[in-house]
C-alpha cells in the first residue's frame, strides 16, 4: 500500500506539465549539476592563488554585483529578444566567461572577469522563469516552479560534492568542467526548447492600445514594488546561511567541516521533502503562506543564538529549511500573477534583482553586526526582519481590495508551442487592474496556485 501511495502520488506531481517545462527543467538540472566553481572560487584564490581573504571577499562581491546589474537588462531582452535567445547568450556567456576566470593570474584581470560571470551566470534566471509562465497552466505553476527549485537544489548537492574532489585534483579542472555543463545546458536550450513569449496583439490605427510594459512601468507598480522589497527582507535572512552563520560556528570554536555537516542539512531536507510539501500546500492559502514562512524564517535563524554544537545548529537549519521550502514556489507563483504576459522578462528580472542586492547586502550586514556586537544580535535582527516581512506581507493584502473597474488586457496570442498547455481563459494581471489580495486568492488551484528564489 505505501508503494501504490507513493506511486499514486509521484504520478499527481509530474503528470500534466508540458513537454517543453521538462526539457526546460532539465537545462536547469545540467546546469546547476556544473556549478563548481561558486563552491570552491574562496578556496581556489586564498589557497591555491595565495591571495588574502579580503581581496577573495571583494571577488565575491563584484560577482554578486554582476548579478544586481544583469537582472534587469535581461528582464528587457527577454520581453524583446525573446526567452529563449536570451537563455542562449546567457548561458554561452558564462561557458566563454567561466573559462576564461580559470586561465586568469593577475589579481585585476581574475576581478573583472568574475564581475562579467556574474552578469552572464545571472542572465538567464528571468527568461526561465518567464518561460515557465507562458508555457505552464496557472493552475500547475506551484508544482512547477517547485520541481525547478528542486532541481536547482539537486543539482547543486551533487555539484557541491562533485567540486570538492575536483578541487583536490586541479581547479582548472573544475572551471572547464563547469563551462562544459554550461555549454551542455545551451545545447540542450538549442535544440529543444522553443521560444515561449507572446506575441501582441496587432495594433489597430485609431483604436485605444494598452501601454508598453516598460521598466519605469514595473518600477512604478506600487504593489508589486512592494512584493519585491518583502522579497529582498526574506532573501537577506535567508543569506545569513552561508555568510553569518559559518562566521557564527566558528567563533564557537567549531571547524569548517562541522559547517559543512549543519549546512548540508539544508540542501538534503530541500531534496527528500521539496516535492511532498508543495503537494501539501497548494492547496492552502497562499497569503497565510508567506506570513508563516517569513516568520519560520526569522525565528529560525533567531533560535541558532541559542546554539552552541553542531546538533543544535543543525536543528536551526531544518526551522529556516522548511521555510525556504514553503516560501520559494509560493512567492514565485506571487510574481508571475502580478505580471503581465508582456512584461513577464523585466518583471521576473526585478524580482531577481531583490535577491541578488540582498547577496550584496547580506555579508555586509553580517560582517558589521557580528564585528561590533556579537552573532547573537545578528540572529535577533533576523527574527526582528522575519517579523517585519510577515506584517508587510500582511498589511498589503488586507489594506489592498480587488479594483473591479480595472481594464484588462487584451489576451496575448502565443507563438507555436507543440505540445505545450496554453490557458486561454486565465488573463495575466496587468498593473492597476487587481490587488495583491486578488492576485492571491486566485492562485489558489482550481485559478491558479502558487520563488527564487529563487535564488539564488
Amino acid at each position: 500500500m505505501p508503494v501504490a501511495r507513493l506511486g499514486k502520488a509521484a504520478h499527481q506531481t509530474l503528470a500534466g506539465l508540458p513537454e517543453e517545462f521538462w526539457w526546460l527543467w532539465t537545462s536547469t538540472l545540467v546546469n546547476r549539476l556544473g556549478a563548481f566553481v561558486a563552491t570552491f572560487m574562496a578556496l581556489y584564490l586564498t589557497l591555491d592563488r595565495g591571495y588574502p581573504a579580503s581581496y577573495a571577499g571583494l571577488v565575491a562581491a563584484l560577482h554578486g554585483l554582476g548579478g544586481v546589474v544583469s537582472s534587469l537588462g535581461a528582464g528587457v531582452m527577454a520581453d524583446r529578444l525573446g526567452r529563449r535567445p536570451t537563455m542562449l547568450i546567457a548561458q554561452l556567456s558564462t561557458a566563454v566567461s567561466v573559462a576564461v576566470l580559470g586561465l586568469m593570474v593577475h589579481p585585476v584581470a581574475i576581478a573583472g572577469v568574475a564581475f562579467v560571470v556574474g552578469m552572464a551566470s545571472n542572465a538567464s534566471r528571468p527568461a526561465v522563469q518567464a518561460m515557465m509562465a507562458d508555457i505552464v497552466r496557472p493552475e500547475d505553476r506551484v508544482r512547477a516552479f517547485s520541481l525547478n527549485y528542486w532541481a536547482v537544489n539537486l543539482g547543486f548537492a551533487v555539484s557541491s560534492a562533485g567540486a570538492g574532489f575536483i578541487a583536490e585534483y586541479n581547479y582548472l579542472a573544475g572551471f572547464m568542467g563547469e563551462a562544459a555543463m554550461t555549454l551542455a545546458c545551451a545545447v540542450v536550450v538549442f535544440l529543444k526548447v522553443p521560444e515561449s513569449r507572446p506575441e501582441e496583439a496587432p495594433r489597430v490605427p485609431g483604436a485605444g492600445q494598452p501601454d508598453d510594459v516598460r521598466l519605469s512601468t514595473v518600477l512604478r507598480d506600487g504593489r508589486f514594488m512592494g512584493v519585491v522589497g518583502l522579497s529582498f527582507l526574506v532573501a537577506l535572512i535567508f543569506q545569513q546561511g552561508y555568510v553569518g552563520l559559518p562566521v557564527a560556528m566558528g567563533t564557537d570554536g567549531l571547524s569548517s567541516s562541522d559547517f559543512g555537516t549543519a549546512i548540508s542539512v539544508n540542501g538534503v531536507l530541500i531534496v527528500a521533502l521539496q516535492i511532498p510539501v508543495t503537494r501539501f500546500i497548494q492547496h492552502r492559502d497562499p497569503r497565510r503562506l508567506l506570513v508563516l514562512s517569513s516568520l519560520v524564517a526569522g525565528y529560525g535563524f533567531g533560535l541558532t543564538a541559542f546554539a552552541g554544537s553542531v546538533g543544535v545548529y543543525a536543528l536551526t537549519v531544518c526551522a529556516w529549511t522548511l521555510a525556504e521550502i514553503v516560501n520559494a514556489p509560493t512567492q514565485s507563483g506571487l510574481v508571475v500573477r502580478l505580471s503581465p504576459a508582456l512584461g513577464r522578462g523585466r518583471y521576473q528580472g526585478v524580482y531577481t534583482m531583490s535577491w541578488s542586492v540582498a547577496g550584496l547586502v547580506a555579508p555586509l550586514m553580517s560582517g558589521f553586526v557580528i564585528d561590533h556586537y556579537g552573532a547573537a544580535w545578528l540572529w535577533g535582527a533576523c527574527a526582528l526582519i522575519g517579523t517585519a516581512a510577515a506584517l508587510g506581507y500582511s498589511l498589503l493584502m488586507r489594506s489592498l481590495e480587488p479594483d473591479t473597474q480595472g481594464q484588462p488586457e487584451p489576451q496575448p496570442q502565443p507563438q507555436s508551442l507543440p505540445g505545450s498547455a496554453w490557458d486561454t481563459a486565465a488573463e495575466p494581471v496587468v498593473p492597476g487592474a487587481g490587488s495583491v489580495a486578488a492576485a492571491l486568492t486566485t492562485a489558489a488551484p482550481v485559478v491558479e496556485p502558487r520563488s527564487t528564489d529563487p535564488a539564488t
